[in-house]
């Protein structure tokens, strides 16, 4: 199985940031320009970037998007964006401007079948991100905590056609303390299918690791920044 690193890039006010554990209000800049750090990371190799509307997801309505379009439609490479993307409208403005995948996450949640209905009409073209929080699923921005289990979750939406999951562990987001391997090998073996690990890459031993978890790819975040793990390292990592 094809493992693939997605180098991230938080979107806030039209920087690019990171949030700790996502609270709004532990933040560090760390670009002036996303699309600029998109086309870095596309430099250094990498085939995807994950790209998050933090504003969007906090207000349940699009703020960065035009970062994520701009890098799609001018750099060789594959753009996956989530972020307060509630409606088909948004989805469709997404898809139709050279966006390859598109995350449902709060949706998922809130409007299952709203959810349901978009992955049996677009298909691998969306991605439910599912935010877990001590076993449950975490909504808005990660600002509210639902009552529904992050496995249960996982398992409706293969059942409903999804084919690629992103979990994230938030209580390791951002920590740089190592991904909570057995949450993610979990989440891969009750759905059955691609899930994506995100939270606490630290490393390029992170990295090597996953694979044996069940997990297709990794988004890498605040290694790159913080400059303990550069793209490339990551891409050779897991050749």
């Amino acid at each position: 199985m094809l493992f693939t690193v997605y180098p991230a890039i938080d979107m806030r006010g039209g920087k690019c940031v990171r949030l700790l554990q996502g609270d709004y209000g532990k933040e560090t800049v760390y670009g002036d320009s996303p699309f600029e750090m998109a086309r870095e990371f596309a430099k250094e190799g990498a085939s995807w970037i994950h790209m998050v509307d933090l504003d969007g997801a906090r207000d349940g309505k699009r703020v960065n998007d035009t970062f994520a379009i701009a890098a799609s439609q001018k750099l060789d490479v594959k753009i996956q964006i989530g972020g307060g993307i509630r409606t088909e409208k948004e989805i469709a403005h997404y898809l139709e401007n050279g966006i390859s995948r598109v995350i449902l996450g709060s949706a998922a949640v809130s409007d299952p079948l709203f959810a349901t209905k978009m992955v049996r009409k677009y298909k691998d073209r969306i991605a439910i991100g599912i935010d877990a929080k001590n076993g449950y699923a975490a909504t808005h921005g990660w600002l509210d905590t639902s009552g529904v289990k992050a496995v249960e979750l996982g398992k409706r939406f293969a059942d409903a056609g999804a084919e690629t999951f992103i979990f994230t562990d938030i209580m390791t987001d951002g920590m740089l303390s190592g991904p909570n391997l057995e949450a993610i090998r979990e989440m891969a073996e009750e759905t059955g299918k691609s899930v994506i690990a995100s939270g606490g890459v630290s490393s390029a031993d992170d990295l090597k690791d996953l694979p044996g978890y069940g997990a297709s790819g990794a988004i890498v975040g605040k290694a790159i920044y913080e400059k303990r793990l550069t793209v490339k390292e990551a891409l050779e990592s897991v050749l």
